[in-house]
């Protein structure tokens, strides 16, 4: 999946540079990423964890994930928000911790 601009509404943008997560790392979760329990009705969530390496906010981390939430609405992909969370050792998809 490849978005443009009219994907990125404004709140969505501010999430993004709030979060620390830019538009090529929402393509690859929602193109590679795995299915997420926890959205909520009527709502679909994606996520992947990314190697970081790097300091977000003063401090370092190994890993970012990020989770990308999204709807359909009259067969209409609406991008709603993105989640990311800064570590090390996420769970990756079919790993039992």
């Amino acid at each position: 999946m490849k978005l443009d601009d009219s994907n990125f509404h404004p709140h969505l943008r501010a999430r993004m540079l709030q979060r620390g997560v830019i538009k090529e790392e929402i393509e690859r979760v929602l193109n590679d990423g795995w299915e997420v329990a926890d959205a909520k009705s009527g709502t679909l969530g994606k996520a992947l964890v990314f190697s970081h390496k790097g300091n977000w906010e003063g401090k370092y981390f190994e890993e970012k994930d990020v989770r990308v939430y999204y709807k359909f609405v009259n067969d209409e992909f609406t991008l709603l928000t993105v989640k990311a969370r800064y570590g090390k050792d996420f769970q990756k998809r079919g790993e039992i911790k």
